[in-house]
């Protein structure tokens, strides 16, 4: 597909937000932070809000200019009721790869008879979608079949990277270290109590007490408890079955959180690396340290020897190109306090862009605003899309 956007037209941005996921209103945040950074001079926006239950709703464009930013989680106030969306108008990306069609279309149902009404196309969509049903590869393949530009990793990058078992394994392959863990499936678990007493006596017997018990498939750090007796890590497992069928337990240290940003394409580089501070309250970075605990802190640049920060930002760099990830990823670590090794913990392709999110922290400190940020992750969004549409579709 050729580019036909003349230099002097602003490049029309769907900023799609909210989700299916348990990471909705992180979700809802991120996208504010986006909208409140976005260069109105050089884009227009749609707004794109995806209910709980996955409704897409189309909120109209945003008036960047006003200086009113539009608030998503007031947006979607109306229709985090199941039904209150019902008569709104339905937003559908069809995966219909003609220019002419590429984007957003309207699904008129009050008449009894649905009709689809196409807008103005998109030029890129700007996915703030964390955790499952937006990070997982699943909104990638949409866009990919609908041939329309976004930003942040492809399809094999989003899945595999939401996947922390086979984002481990491809670690390891890479030379990358690891912590020891146990994965196992919530049908093992729930099979009977016999089936229950084996996995917990081999939990203990590979990565031992205490231990994380993790969701594989999920963001946030919602759903994972720190176990440290037989009984809390029956708990924990019952907690992260709630939230996925795949479930794995890792040894738990007393570590340091550092964290690094990589941005790029084929080229990626690194941020800064930046360190968590964790409030005495919590034994980890829960989910309710991330977005609600005022303790939590952070040290950007990280108060870390040269030596360890050049070897993190290159092992991040490493993480980025061994499950291909393009546009974004934030690649988090772990430093054990006690020996000093370190640890590739995850990597986060839609990593959150809240105002205390560490992303767009770690690069303002690297010399890169929040702004500058948005417009390069659209840049590069665009560059992947061009180099993409390069390839043969049929044999000659």
């Amino acid at each position: 597909m050729t580019d036909n956007r003349s230099s002097d037209k602003k490049i029309r941005v769907g900023v799609v937000f909210g989700g299916r996921s348990a990471e909705h209103e992180v979700s809802l945040v991120s996208a504010k932070a986006v909208l409140n950074a976005i260069d109105p001079e050089k884009y227009d926006v749609a707004l794109i809000g995806v209910t709980r239950e996955g409704r897409w709703i189309s909120l109209g464009d945003a008036q960047l200019a006003a200086g009113n930013k539009p608030d998503p989680l007031a947006l979607m106030e109306p229709f985090s009721n199941p039904k209150a969306g019902d008569n709104a108008a339905q937003t559908a990306l069809l995966p219909d790869p003609s220019a002419s069609k590429r984007g957003l279309a309207e699904i008129n149902n009050l008449s009894g008879a649905a009709s689809l009404q196409f807008g103005a196309p998109v030029d890129v969509i700007f996915p703030v979608l964390h955790g499952p049903y937006g990070e997982d590869g699943t909104m990638q393949g949409l866009l990919e079949l609908a041939n329309v530009p976004y930003v942040g990793c492809g399809v094999l990058a989003s899945a595999v990277g939401m996947d922390k078992v086979a984002a481990r394994e491809i670690f390891k392959q890479n030379g990358l270290p690891v912590l020891a863990y146990v994965s196992f499936k919530r049908k093992d678990w729930e099979k009977d109590p016999e089936t229950k007493e084996v996995l917990l006596d081999r939990i203990e017997a590979e990565v031992g007490l205490p231990n994380f018990v993790k969701p594989v498939n999920m963001g946030s750090s919602v759903g994972i408890s720190k176990a440290r007796n037989r009984a809390e890590l029956a708990a924990a497992i019952d907690t992260a079955c709630r939230y996925d069928r795949k479930i794995m337990v890792e040894k738990a240290l007393n570590p340091r959180e550092l964290e690094v940003a990589v941005l790029g394409n084929d080229d990626p580089v690194a941020s800064v690396v930046g360190e968590i501070l964790i409030s005495r309250k919590s034994d980890f970075y829960s989910y309710t340290a991330k977005y609600q605990d005022e303790e939590v802190s952070f040290t950007i640049p990280a108060d870390i020897p040269a030596e360890l920060s050049d070897r993190l930002r290159a092992m991040a760099v490493q993480a980025f190109e061994a499950l291909d990830c393009a546009g974004m990823t934030r690649v988090d670590f772990f430093q054990d306090r006690d020996t000093g090794e370190v640890f590739l913990n995850e990597v986060n392709t839609i990593p959150g862009f809240t105002p205390v999110s560490m992303y767009p922290m770690m690069w303002e400190k690297t010399g890169m605003s929040y702004r500058e940020l948005v417009d390069r992750l659209i840049e590069l969004a665009l560059e992947r899309h061009t180099d993409r549409n390069r390839n043969e579709l049929r044999v000659q």
